[in-house]
This record gives structure tokens, C-alpha cells and sequence, in this order.
């Protein structure tokens, strides 16, 4: 087969010498069926037996009038694809924001003391199982009828001991938010209508990976890392001061804003935890239904690329599923569901109130035990930071420790 190959391409060089040589050949070269196979497109093909075969070349003209606006156009599609490629591959830094505002990452507790209405805030750190380093705020208080929160007094041991994991919100750090939650605690002592017993309180504020002080970069697989490294850290205390007594048994309550509600759902449905440090309660503060839920609420034009995007996310934050994996979990193990409250901002600019509304119904549907909270003309960073959201947050912590304590409806 090479060999006719060649055969016939040694032809036509002969033919194409013949005609160079010969006398005609200045008006028989043009019409040779080589000249004539290359000026009309033809291609060479590699069959052995058919050397030539014409193809049909077509080309399409653009009247000049129509010129610049087909290129504008076309300039067009190509931003709005390069801008979902951008929108897909750098979702984690749209998603998260550790750096906002500027100051975030240099904020210290002692700036924040003097707003904290006596309560004393220590730095500490844990390490997720990826090694990541993680920053904390934590302070712990006793309780008793009557009193402002003190000291916790280690000869006289608290009758319950009440862990409360804080996740906070996408934007800024733990530190500011301290006066707030600090003013929570105080709120929870100041109640008259609901009493709890002599116990211990103690507040874990975990700061995520590249939030604050921690290491790393967030991701929602690391959110997650996270959020297990923050209960076995309270696991690991609990087993250091009190030992493995089952009639100290930690009560674990886990507290989520904004953002932090998906992370608390997370926890709270696929989490890797102790099994001594069950949760027992969750307190879902301005929560929104999933990260896609949110493209479409913020997003509802057509003609904008976020929404039809999902599929490719990488970051689900997704509460609506969560809720229904706590309680199957819960069905099949044949154990009491925790109980979820919903503190929602009246004027929420970012969450609409419809989401709430929608992870309420859920919950009822599913049968997890629920209430829900509104603070009045609050946006959605003020739900705590108003009078009527403060105390909300304290009825929300003490319901939720009656419950665990068996003291709830």
C-alpha cells in the first residue's frame, strides 16, 4: 500500500516535470489536475487510492454595516463565560469574606473588653484533624437564682454543666461581636420568667479557618473540620475538670449566625462528635435555607449568570437537607430530637424572612421540636445587638437547657 503510495505521487511530479519542460506548458500547467485540485480547496487525502477529493469551502460574509455590533456581541458572550469560569473557580473567596472589614484579622479581645459588661473573655486554640490552627473566645460563668453571672466556684460543683458552641456570621471576627453575646449571658441571669437550676454556662466562640487569628483558608469540607474540632475541644475540657461521672454530663447547645447556621446544621447532621457531647439544642440566628436558595433570592434576573450556576458549587450550606438528616438520624436511632429555635430579624435586608419561614414549616413537618423568635425593626446584623433580640437569645438558651434538662415541654 505505501508503495502505491508513492507510486502515484512519483506520477504527478513527472507529469508536473513534463509539462515544465515542454513547450505548452505555460497553458497546460494551469489546467493540471493538481493547480486545479489545490485552487479549489482540494485536500490530500492518505488513502493509497484516491489522491484528491474536493471539498466544499464556504465562508461567510458579514455586511460592514453589520460588523461592529455582531463583534460587540460576541465580546459579550465571551465576558459573560469568562465571568461564570471566574464565578465557579474562585467560589470560595466570593462565598467567604475573612477580610472584611480591613481590620478583621488584627482585632484583639482586650478592644472589646471594656463593652463586655464584666464578663471576662479568654483567647483560646485548638487544632482541627487537617492540622489547621484554630483561634477561640471562651468564658465560663456560674449561675445561680437570682444572681448575675460570677466566677465559677470549683468547690461547690454546678448541678448542670451547659456548653454553648457559637458560630458566627460571614463578615468580621469574633472579638466584635463579643459585647453582644456577652449582654446575652447577663440577659439569661436577668430573666424572671425562666428560672434554670444552679449550673455552669460556658461560651465557645470558634473562629473559622482564615477568620481572626486561625490558620488556613475556609472551604465548607473545612467549616466542617472546624466545627468538630470546636466540640472535641469542649469533650476534651469537660473530661479534664469533671472526669467521665455520668452525672456531669455535658450539655451541648450549638448557636449559629447567618453563615453559621449552615455550619451548625452541618455539625449537627453529618458531624464527627464524642458521643459523650451529644447535641442537644440548636439556636439558628438570621438562617437561610441553602447557599443556592440565597443565588436566587439575591439574584432573581434572568439575565445574570449566578443562579444558573449551582450545580457547580462547591459550598452548600444546605439547612433545609440537614434538618431532614437530624431527623431521620434521630428515627432510626430512636433517640429525642433536639430542639430547634429560629431568631429572625424583621427588617432582614440579606436573608429574606421567607427563608425562616420556609426552615420553621420544615421543622414542623418533620417533627423537630420548634419555636421561632422575630426581633422587631432589627436588620440582619442587628438580631442581637437590640434590646428585644438580646433577650429573645437568653429565652432561647434557657428553653433550650430546660429541654435538655428535661424540664421543657
Amino acid at each position: 500500500m505505501i508503495r502505491q503510495w508513492h507510486e502515484h505521487i512519483q506520477w504527478h511530479q513527472a507529469q508536473l516535470r513534463r509539462l515544465l519542460h515542454s513547450g505548452r506548458g505555460s497553458t497546460r500547467l494551469a489546467s493540471t489536475p493538481l493547480l486545479v485540485a489545490v485552487k479549489r480547496g482540494s485536500i490530500l487525502k492518505t488513502s493509497p487510492h484516491v489522491l484528491f477529493a474536493r471539498s466544499n469551502c464556504r465562508s461567510i460574509r458579514i455586511p460592514p454595516i453589520l460588523l461592529p455590533p455582531v463583534v460587540f456581541a460576541g465580546l459579550l458572550v465571551a465576558l459573560w463565560i469568562w465571568y461564570c469560569v471566574m464565578m465557579v473557580v474562585f467560589q470560595n473567596k466570593i462565598i467567604y469574606m475573612p477580610g472584611l472589614p480591613p481590620t478583621s484579622r488584627r482585632e484583639r479581645i482586650a478592644d472589646w473588653e471594656g463593652l463586655c459588661g464584666g464578663i471576662r473573655w479568654t483567647r483560646k486554640e485548638t487544632v482541627a484533624v487537617d492540622g489547621t490552627k484554630l483561634a477561640m473566645a471562651v468564658t465560663t460563668v456560674s449561675l445561680t437564682k437570682g444572681n448575675r453571672p460570677r466566677a465559677p466556684a470549683p468547690e461547690k460543683p454546678a448541678a448542670a454543666h451547659v456548653y454553648v458552641l457559637y458560630f458566627h456570621g460571614n463578615a468580621s471576627s469574633i472579638p466584635p461581636r463579643l459585647p453582644g453575646l456577652s449582654w446575652v449571658l447577663r440577659a439569661i441571669t436577668d430573666s424572671k420568667t425562666n428560672e434554670l437550676p444552679p449550673m455552669q454556662l460556658m461560651f465557645v466562640c470558634l473562629s473559622y479557618r482564615g477568620y481572626w487569628t486561625s490558620r488556613g483558608r475556609p472551604s465548607e469540607p473545612g467549616l466542617r473540620l472546624d466545627a468538630e474540632a470546636g466540640v472535641r475541644w469542649i469533650a476534651e475540657r469537660h473530661e479534664r475538670e469533671f472526669g467521665k461521672d455520668g452525672s456531669t454530663a455535658p450539655i451541648l447547645l450549638v448557636w449559629g449566625q447567618s453563615i453559621g447556621s449552615g455550619v451548625a446544621t452541618n455539625l449537627a447532621a453529618t458531624g464527627r462528635i464524642p458521643s459523650s457531647v451529644p447535641i442537644r439544642g440548636l439556636l439558628l440566628e438570621t438562617p437561610f435555607v441553602s447557599i443556592k436558595a440565597m443565588l436566587e433570592a439575591l439574584y432573581p434576573q434572568k439575565w445574570l449568570p449566578y443562579k444558573y450556576l449551582w450545580p457547580f458549587l462547591r459550598n452548600h450550606l444546605d439547612s433545609w437537607a440537614n434538618l431532614g438528616l437530624i431527623a431521620q438520624a434521630c428515627r432510626e436511632r430512636g433517640q429525642t430530637p433536639p430542639m430547634v429555635y429560629i431568631l429572625e430579624a424583621e427588617r432582614d435586608e440579606l436573608v429574606p424572612k421567607e427563608q425562616s419561614e420556609r426552615l420553621y414549616q420544615r421543622c414542623v413537618d418533620l417533627g423537630l421540636p420548634t419555636e421561632k423568635g422575630v426581633v422587631p425593626v432589627a436588620y440582619h446584623q442587628q438580631a442581637i445587638a437590640r434590646g428585644d433580640g438580646k433577650k429573645l437569645a437568653a429565652q432561647a438558651i434557657t428553653k433550650l437547657t430546660q429541654r435538655a434538662l428535661g424540664g421543657g415541654d
